[in-house]
């Protein structure tokens, strides 16, 4: 895949998942990217079926489901796309994947509700929806109040909301997870020297994580039964007159030919 944009996508758009993805390559992008890897490798490792589609702003990689045969990832005309789309508009037809993975999409989009849709539409029944985003109530969400570069356009959509709004399309909220414990800082020695309580924070899974996960599953609608019809009381069965049938007109005669 080019660097060159396509001719539909949204200049706007464009730039904005080219400065999230400039981030996600600095130091902090990477830390909580690296933290993100964890949580999800243990998630996908529980899933299997035939397509995971991915669709998030950063250039590694993207995490894979070892039992799932295809990994598809999606996104903005840049490097490591394989599919080039806009962000409301996925070329994948309705329940053509089992797992969907939407890793800082919600954060760095010009419509979540569109983006959140096109994906909830995309999930199989009985499949799943993973998201990634930076938890607004933590040391990561408070810097992004007052950074100046892509973290301050993040959205920063709280777990509680997206929960809500899964439930509105037809999802249950299997599971919250948080990640990334590490206050924002940029100096290597000092996450070097919170690296301990990365692992005990992550033990108790409090809410203050930098990230969080949730698993959500696509309900699968039944079909409703149908209730019995009334039986309204019948009267006499009465014999009704046979009908006098027309030989000749049914069975004409082949010499009339």
């Amino acid at each position: 895949m080019t660097d060159q944009a396509f001719a539909q996508a949204d200049p706007e758009w464009v730039e904005l998942i080219r400065l999230a993805r400039d981030w996600f390559d600095g130091p902090l992008g990477q830390l909580m990217l690296k933290e993100e890897e964890k949580l999800l490798a243990e998630e996908l490792g529980r899933f299997f079926g035939g397509y995971l589609v991915h669709y998030g702003p950063g250039s590694e990689a993207p995490p894979s489901a070892p039992q799932v045969q295809r990994n598809v990832r999606l996104g903005a005309p840049l490097p490591g796309v394989e599919i080039v789309c806009e962000e409301q508009a996925w070329p994948l037809s309705e329940h053509a994947a089992d797992v969907v993975v939407l890793q800082h999409g919600l954060d760095f989009s010009l419509s979540p509700h569109g983006l959140l849709r096109e994906a909830a539409s995309s999930v199989r029944p009985g499949g799943h929806l993973l998201i990634v985003g930076i938890n607004p109530w933590s040391s990561w969400g408070m810097r992004h109040l007052f950074s100046r570069g892509a973290l301050r356009k993040a959205r920063c959509i709280s777990a509680s909301r997206v929960g809500d709004w899964l439930n509105l399309l037809g999802f249950a909220l299997e599971k919250r997870r948080y990640g990334c414990y590490r206050p924002p800082l940029a100096s290597p020695a000092w996450q070097q020297r919170l690296a301990g309580w990365e692992r005990v924070a992550g033990g108790w899974q409090s809410a203050g994580g930098g990230v969080y996960v949730l698993v959500a599953r696509k309900m699968v609608v039944g079909l409703r039964p149908l209730r019995p019809a009334r039986r309204e009381p019948m009267g006499k069965l009465l014999p009704l007159p046979l009908a006098k049938v027309n030989r000749s007109a049914t069975h004409p005669d082949t010499d009339k030919h």
